[in-house]
């Protein structure tokens, strides 16, 4: 097989069976499906302060969304521009740069989220 056809192959999306002899098989693909994202009011989110692993700097730390990331990114993106810093949202969790956890607390509320102030 040549090098082109490899990186063809390589670049298909398929689970790569041909054939099973199994006659329960399910050929549908196993990507992992999107979580739902629970409306606000559902919604069960801890602010904290975290310096751990940040070489002593602050963050505003959110974590308990239960949803996609995309929606997480969204909220991220708001709270962001709102409060005009820096940060970031990956694996359930959003990071804002420096400690903004009453302003954040006040802007989680009023976009109908149930925030609770966590740690010290």
């Amino acid at each position: 097989m040549s090098k082109k056809n490899k990186k063809n192959k390589k670049n298909q999306k398929g689970s790569g069976v041909v054939y099973s002899t199994d006659p329960d098989f399910d050929y549908s693909s196993h990507e992992k499906e999107q979580e739902q994202t629970l409306p606000p009011h559902q919604q069960d989110l801890r602010v904290s302060l975290d310096k751990r692993h940040r070489k002593g700097k602050e963050v505003t730390l959110i974590t308990g969304f239960v949803g996609s990331e995309d929606d997480l990114k969204d909220l991220g993106k708001e709270l962001k521009s709102k409060l005009g810093v820096g940060g970031s949202a990956k694996n359930g969790e959003l990071l804002i740069q420096g400690d903004f956890r009453d302003q954040v607390m006040q802007l989680l509320a009023d976009k109908g989220y149930k925030a609770k102030k966590s740690g010290g």
